[in-house]
């Protein structure tokens, strides 16, 4: 399997970083409200552990991709009991799905249609959180305190690691 190799450009402009044979990972909260942030947070936190012990085994995009569907009750169950004590709807759409564009870190994410699961809670008219499943890049976002060049090498060594 080839992955793009990451695309840099000069200093001042924006990197492209994540190849397009990828898995996104999208949580979306009902409202901007501080009770709405804290809700999505439980759900990210609770799929983001999940979702490391289902994947650790994944080498490839399919190979992700077919231990997202064979979990994927296990996984609408872990999103129902999170989401029990506050009484809220939600919905996972595993497939294709629009992500808007976003810059973090001098890295710009373009606004898409991408292969990925999504969570939303709600009316999902909130703020979102996202990363990326395969290659995974989810854990980057740990820490905030990493330099751009820490982050960027970081990347590219997991890139390089799927290639």
């Amino acid at each position: 399997m080839i992955i793009p190799a990451v695309y840099t450009k000069a200093k001042t402009e924006d990197i492209v970083i994540i190849p397009s044979n990828s898995l996104r990972f999208r949580v979306i909260a009902n409202s901007d409200s501080l009770e709405d942030y804290q809700i999505k947070e439980k759900v990210k936190i609770t799929l983001e552990s999940e979702l490391t012990e289902i994947l650790k085994s994944a080498k490839t995009l399919s190979e992700t991709k077919e231990l997202i569907s064979n979990n994927y009750n296990f996984l609408d169950n872990i999103i129902a009991k999170t989401l029990e004590p506050y009484d809220v709807d939600y919905n996972i759409n595993f497939g294709i799905n629009y992500f808007p564009k976003k810059i973090y870190k001098g890295l710009v994410y373009e606004a898409g249609d991408y292969d990925s699961l999504v969570i939303t809670i709600g009316e999902g008219l909130g703020e979102n959180w996202w990363c990326v499943l395969f290659p995974p890049l989810c854990l980057l976002e740990e820490n905030e305190d990493t330099s751009d060049v820490e982050y960027q090498f970081f990347i590219s060594r997991i890139i390089d690691k799927f290639k």
